[in-house]
């Protein structure tokens, strides 16, 4: 009875240490339950394209007998270039397996990334509405999801690559007005962590990019022609194509693991 006592106690005891040791040593880079901010700089790529209809002797549309032709706009090398600064922050829940690590992450930043046009002439978008010569675009916010997979370069530094979608509002403003939309697509990063024992076992830095390509949107409504879906049938048809790229650096506090409820 005393030796079942003994290792009872004995086994109580390592117990004990091997908890404290995991407490001391803290969570690995993306282990467990985290919660981060991070502040960088984002640019971008805007590809607008426009077809238009050409307008008779009375301003109405028509593809015959045009006093003022139509036709298709569109930038086919280059772009406009987003650019400016952004903050947010992630939060999410990553699993450590020897070397190797899975997890999810979901983010959310808003900053002043914009671009602007301007022009000396008046772009007239219809004979009834005052001349455009100025347009920017700002994006307001970024918020999405993502699939981590990674791996361990040595027990305090994470290498991790991310997939998933992106979401992002944009403020479109001319002439005194303005209007909303919505744009997003797929988006792929790559994020390197380290902890930073010195201060707390559980804090880690991080620094990485995320790019997202927001495919190609119908832009409609701008002007008060009649805007349509499809191209040369009537009023005019507008889409936009870009891409980002979001350079940032943070911080990352892990703070729970789901395997210690069992």
């Amino acid at each position: 009875m005393k030796k079942v006592k003994l290792i009872i106690a004995a086994a109580a005891m390592v117990s004990l240490v091997s908890s404290s040791v995991a407490y001391a040593e803290g969570f690995a880079p993306g282990e467990g339950l985290y919660l981060g901010g991070f502040a960088g700089a984002g640019m971008g790529i805007v590809q607008p394209k426009v077809t238009t209809l050409g307008t008779d002797q009375n301003n109405n549309l028509t593809t015959a007998n045009a006093v003022n032709d139509g036709g298709t706009f569109q930038a086919t090398e280059g772009g406009l270039g987003l650019k400016g600064f952004e903050g947010g922050g992630q939060l999410g829940y990553g699993y450590k397996m020897g070397d190797f690590y899975a997890g999810l992450e979901g983010e959310y930043s808003a900053g002043d990334v914009e671009f602007k046009l301007t022009s000396d002439v008046g772009i007239e978008l219809d004979i009834t509405q005052t001349a455009i010569k100025e347009v920017s675009a700002k994006k307001d916010w970024t918020a999405g999801g993502f699939g981590r997979i990674g791996v361990y370069i040595n027990p305090s530094t994470l290498l991790s690559f991310r997939g998933g979608i992106l979401i992002s509002k944009f403020e479109v403003a001319y002439t005194g007005q303005s209007e909303t939309f919505y744009g997003g697509g797929p988006s792929f990063g790559v994020d390197m962590e380290s902890s930073i024992a010195a201060i707390d076992p559980n804090l880690s830095f991080r620094i990485g990019a995320v790019y997202t390509d927001f495919l190609t949107a119908a832009v409609h409504g701008i002007g008060t022609r009649k805007a349509a879906n499809t191209t040369n049938v009537t009023g005019q048809n507008s889409e936009i194509t870009g891409s980002a790229l979001s350079a940032r650096i943070g911080l990352q506090y892990s703070f729970f693991d789901v395997n210690s409820l069992f």
